[in-house]
């Protein structure tokens, strides 16, 4: 049941910048090698924050763990803190309705960049650190394996890839689609996330209570 929990949470990690990036990406000079390189960044870095916030998760909550017998309890109340944080920074980063300047050189990045891009923005900016951390806990604390993040990190993977392959598939019919799809998500994706945050932060309720 974990995985199909956590999944959700993979629309909050490619809100904002996130997946707004690889639609630039996606009509950039190298768009094939970029948009790779991007979604490679980015696996590394979500895989490496829900592996070590799972390994430190783990080291709270064994039999032998730091925090004794309420190690779970404690557990989940971390995610119920992090959760909460994520949905207040999402909220107060609403109104931010036009995209940084420096996504308009997208457009002729680097396979290099791209990569670095991906990296960080999936595995520095403070909500997808948040998430990332709140799926390992979460998982740790239910004492579920880390691989039931697979489905997570894949989902959020696939989402964004999605401009480059709806190019790929689609060619001019997605270069023009594609600006007002990044208009639509750059207006209203803060609303999809809060309600993602919202279902998982009462998951999180009921195991902390059951």
């Amino acid at each position: 049941m974990s995985l199909v929990e956590v999944l959700p949470l993979a629309i909050v990690m490619v809100a904002g910048p996130q997946i707004l990036s690889p639609i630039f990406l996606a009509t950039s000079e190298q768009w094939r090698a970029n948009s790779l390189a991007y979604v490679f960044g980015a696996a590394l870095s979500i895989s490496l924050v829900v592996f070590v916030a799972y390994l430190l998760g783990n080291s709270f909550g064994g039999g032998g763990g730091l925090l004794g017998a309420s190690a779970r309890e404690v557990l989940f109340v971390v995610v119920l803190v992090l959760l909460l944080y994520a949905a207040v920074e999402t909220y107060r980063k609403r109104n931010v309705s036009e995209p940084p300047e420096w996504m308009g050189k997208l457009t002729t990045a680097t396979p290099g960049f791209s990569l670095k891009l991906g990296f960080l923005l999936l595995g520095v900016f403070p909500t997808d650190v948040v998430t990332s951390v709140s799926v390992g806990t979460y998982l740790a604390a239910n004492g579920d394996p880390v691989t039931d993040a697979a489905g997570f990190v894949l989902l959020t993977l696939f989402i964004l890839s999605l401009p480059s392959l709806s190019v790929f598939l689609l060619g001019e019919r997605a270069e023009a689609a594609l600006p007002g799809i990044r208009d639509w998500m750059n207006d209203n994706s803060w609303i999809i996330s809060e309600a993602v945050i919202a279902i998982f932060l009462v998951l999180t309720l009921q195991n902390l209570l059951g």
